[in-house]
């Protein structure tokens, strides 16, 4: 049997034209790399092998045509942790080809408010991703597929989706203006 995070995983080299992430929290510390975070904080330069393992994957997807999208609702002022992630995640994975977008909600309404953090694989395999108070990844929530026919969850998703790209900006355009604050 696979386990859920593997399913997960196997995800980035099965999907055929995009994967596409929502990303709704400000701090997510306490997923993924920790002693990353904590370097930056320290302010220790960025290791030569930073993000190796999603560059790979994401260099992969990208050099046979598919697209890697993320776009992040955000407030300012930024989070430490959302200085780390976009100054050092995003400007880093973009290398590789993925696409990001800010949606700031600083001075208007949340268009996404209640939306999940999710990742939505060739508009129509969403992947809720949860976690728990402190930004600790708790593990994946797969939206089951009925055949062909598109479920209302899987509409709802490539709504939030289509939201999301409309009402962003991207992330070079608006680390321009705000990346220093």
């Amino acid at each position: 049997m696979i386990s859920a995070s593997n399913d997960l995983a196997a995800r980035f080299s099965t999907f055929q034209e995009e994967a596409f992430r929502l990303e709704t929290l400000d701090d997510y510390s306490n997923s993924g790399n920790p002693a990353a975070f904590r370097s930056f904080l320290a302010g220790e330069p960025k290791p030569a092998d930073y993000n190796a393992g999603w560059l790979e994957t994401v260099s992969k997807a990208t050099e046979s045509g598919k697209r890697m999208v993320r776009v992040h609702v955000l407030s300012r002022p930024l989070s430490p942790y959302l200085r780390y992630e976009l100054g050092r995640g995003y400007l880093t994975n973009m290398t590789a080809g993925e696409e990001f977008h800010i949606l700031d909600v600083t001075d208007r309404t949340n268009p996404l408010e209640g939306a999940p953090d999710f990742w939505l694989f060739d508009g129509r395999e969403p992947v809720v991703l949860n976690y728990d108070e402190n930004g600790a990844f708790t593990g994946p929530t797969f939206i089951p597929a009925e055949g062909a026919v598109s479920t209302s969850k899987e509409s709802e998703y490539a709504t939030y989706r289509s939201v999301a790209l409309a009402a962003s900006v991207p992330f070079t355009e608006w680390w321009e203006k705000h990346g220093a604050a």
